[in-house]
């Protein structure tokens, strides 16, 4: 290892032990910003038991490192053992939605072309809050993470793009990259005067239009057994990134098995409680139906 990754890795756990010292849970992060960790269980390829029911996914309960958020943490002893698994870190990341914080993360993403700052004013504008005085962290894009505390009895899902073009949201089973992370694209670090600041409490406004609109409830049919339960399930059980994977994989064993028209609405509801839109969903099961030869 080069000996500017190995002062990227030491500041990182550095700054990653600053970061739990107040009480927020982190992980060590690639220059790709990915988990550093590999997964253990990266060669299971369909989470399936002997019996043919869908397991669940572990979140660490195998004692191994390498699952993401479900590894982070704030005991110092944990962290230095996480970032001595993965000494080609060169960020950390620290977990949303966990106490005491209950972190969510508002992404202001400049890539896209659009100007997320300004939608951000003028949903403000439209619905009548401000954005409190809070730790904001200044991306190498030109971007900004501005963070905030919610209620903990309130879950935040993660979402790309829907409170407006080019702000993302990152809430439970979500991470922000840590203030004093190196990626491949530059360095991140807290905007002058706001890293001694505690997350701010989200506004009530806002939360309402972070949060999934009610939906009417769609109950598993019965006809399709503890077989459709367990798809349903596994759906979701999805975090950020398998979503659309978990759900045409669910799809495709429903229809195979002859159940898919019956789960085509349950498995919608439980893509949309992971955060994809209905039309995404519909558009994935679709094509689980033609895959399967199949059509719903």
């Amino acid at each position: 290892m080069a000996t500017t990754d190995r002062q990227a890795t030491t500041l990182a756990l550095a700054h990653a032990l600053s970061a739990a010292e107040r009480g927020l849970a982190v992980i060590p992060l690639s220059r790709t910003k990915l988990p550093a960790l590999r997964s253990p269980h990266r060669d299971d390829t369909d989470l399936v038991g002997a019996a043919g029911a869908v397991g669940p996914p572990c979140h660490g309960e195998c004692g191994l490192l390498g699952h993401g958020v479900y590894d982070a943490s704030t005991d110092p002893a944990r962290i230095r053992e996480l970032f001595a698994a993965a000494p080609w870190a060169t960020g950390y990341g620290i977990a949303c939605g966990l106490p005491p914080h209950h972190l969510i993360g508002i992404d202001l993403d400049t890539k896209s072309g659009t100007d997320s700052s300004s939608a951000l004013r003028e949903l403000a504008l439209r619905h009548l809050f401000t954005i409190p005085e809070t730790v904001v962290v200044l991306t190498p894009s030109g971007g900004r993470h501005l963070w905030l505390s919610g209620p903990p009895d309130v879950v935040v899902p993660n979402s790309a793009g829907r409170l407006a073009p080019g702000i993302d949201i990152r809430g439970a089973g979500g991470y922000l990259v840590g203030p004093g992370s190196r990626t491949e694209h530059g360095f991140y670090g807290a905007a002058p005067a706001t890293a001694h600041l505690a997350p701010a409490p989200c506004p009530p406004s806002l939360l309402r239009l972070l949060l999934p609109p009610p939906r009417t409830n769609h109950p598993t049919p019965t006809s399709t057994g503890q077989h459709g339960q367990g798809l349903v399930q596994f759906v979701l059980a999805a975090h950020e990134g398998q979503r659309n994977t978990r759900l045409f994989w669910a799809a495709c064993r429903a229809y195979e098995n002859d159940i898919g028209p019956a789960l085509v609405e349950p498995l919608v509801e439980a893509a949309l409680g992971t955060g994809l839109s209905e039309r995404e969903a519909r558009a994935t099961i679709a094509s689980a139906a033609r895959m399967t030869g199949r059509r719903g």
